[in-house]
């Protein structure tokens, strides 16, 4: 059985006429995958009232994007992915018209395709399916939850997982007709959509997404440049997918665009801070960085009349033991003030006017009394400390456990279950 091309004469709508019958399809919509081929019955048609029997000497009609494909007994017998008109003839061997798909869907042929003539009897059932292999776009994707996304910079030392949400659109194409049928939809009525097929599709899409993204982190490439490098995304998707989709259905990502990418915004922060400590470890780059500070603390000095003196003195005491001049003179002496009080024990200095208190409030402007700073204890180094990072070996300050309330006994609890009666924590 095969396929020969039909040379047809400028007046095609007349002669179409005098074949026995008359295979076509209508443009493929852009949310279809695949249709099943409309048969036009002429006077000279031997079969009448079976659309599942195809006449020898019945011509077939494959448009551009569209592949065709001849099924008898629910197995794939022939294959053309050419723009033109054929003369069907159960007589001949397949014909394999495989246009821009590729020599590799011969191989496929030969593996799956027709394997027994039905003992030289014609098939009592055949039927023709058009595929749309143009690109199908649109496909929307997003993670409901972060993915894990390696960030590596050397220049930094850095080299850690942190999370991110990724939304945008991917497009595909039928690269095998014969895979997607043979593994896929089978012997539908009528249309195979999109829609049929599109939730797996997003849910293997968002699973090979992590290991697509180490890809790009293997390369230097960061979270937010991933928008410039999603031709290297879409490569390392299929990549992943290509057990699933290329060899088993048939499917490849043409295109995988990325709306926006976004990370945590606490590893966000981590990152900043890493990189700005790393980049200090530059000696020029350390000693601006003193000198700015310096520079600040001048200037805040000047602000407090009565402690002017003393802060400048402080500043100046601090770049000498830093060998730092950072680019300004040292005022001259001047007459030292007369000495402040002590402030009692339990006393306190407003951080806006200077005056020395012992209540709650300031009793020159009313400024409230600074809260304690907390402090917390390094788990990796045991030093006390009260910022974010650990000030000996720069360890991150350990983040508390989020708390949850039980529904069922309203216990406050920490972990996965309730302390109380064990009722697992709600997702």
């Amino acid at each position: 059985m095969g396929l020969v091309q039909a040379a047809l004469s400028a007046a095609g709508s007349t002669m179409r006429d005098q074949w026995k019958e008359y295979f076509y399809c209508e443009a493929i919509p852009s949310d279809t995958i695949a249709l099943k081929g409309k048969k036009r019955v002429t006077g000279f048609s031997s079969n009448r009232g079976n659309d599942n029997v195809i006449t020898d000497g019945s011509i077939i009609v494959v448009a551009d994007g569209q592949c065709m494909v001849i099924v008898e007994q629910g197995q794939v017998v022939d294959i053309c992915a050419e723009p033109g008109e054929f003369k069907y003839d159960s007589k001949t061997q397949p014909s394999l018209f495989v246009g821009s798909l590729g020599e590799s869907i011969k191989e496929v042929f030969n593996e799956i395709g027709k394997r027994f003539t039905f003992g030289g009897q014609p098939a009592t059932d055949q039927r023709i399916y058009y595929f749309n292999t143009k690109e199908i776009t649109g496909l929307k994707y997003g993670t409901a939850s972060p993915v894990p996304f390696r960030v590596v910079d050397q220049r930094a030392g850095i080299d850690i997982d942190i999370s991110v949400k990724c939304f945008g659109q991917y497009s595909i194409k039928v690269a095998d007709p014969i895979l997607f049928y043979t593994n896929v939809c089978g012997n539908f009525s009528d249309t195979y959509k999109v829609s049929q097929i599109n939730e797996q599709l997003k849910t293997e899409l968002l699973t090979a997404l992590q290991p697509a993204f180490g890809a790009l982190s293997e390369k230097g490439i960061r979270y937010s440049n991933v928008v410039s490098h999603t031709t290297e995304l879409a490569d390392a998707l299929n990549e992943q997918l290509s057990g699933k989709w290329r060899k088993l259905r048939g499917l490849e990502i043409v295109s995988f665009g990325v709306s926006s990418i976004k990370a945590d915004e606490e590893d966000e922060q981590m990152l900043k801070q890493m990189q700005k400590d790393a980049a200090y470890t530059d000696g020029r780059l350390g000693n601006a960085a003193i000198t700015s500070a310096i520079a600040q603390g001048i200037k805040d000095a000047a602000k407090n009349p009565g402690g002017a003196m003393n802060g400048i003195v402080g500043v100046n005491m601090f770049a000498n033991a830093a060998n730092i001049t950072g680019g300004y003179t040292q005022p001259q002496a001047a007459p030292a003030p007369a000495p402040a009080q002590a402030a009692p024990a339990d006393g306190w200095t407003c951080p806006k006017c200077g005056k020395t208190n012992t209540g709650k409030f300031c009793m020159e402007c009313g400024t409230p009394k600074p809260a304690p700073a907390a402090k917390w204890v390094c788990p990796k180094c045991g030093k006390e400390n009260e910022g974010k990072f650990c000030m000996e070996c720069g360890t991150p300050k350990p983040v508390a456990p989020a708390k949850w309330v039980c529904p069922k006994c309203g216990k406050e609890n920490e972990g996965k279950f309730c302390m109380e009666c064990g009722t697992a924590k709600p997702e």
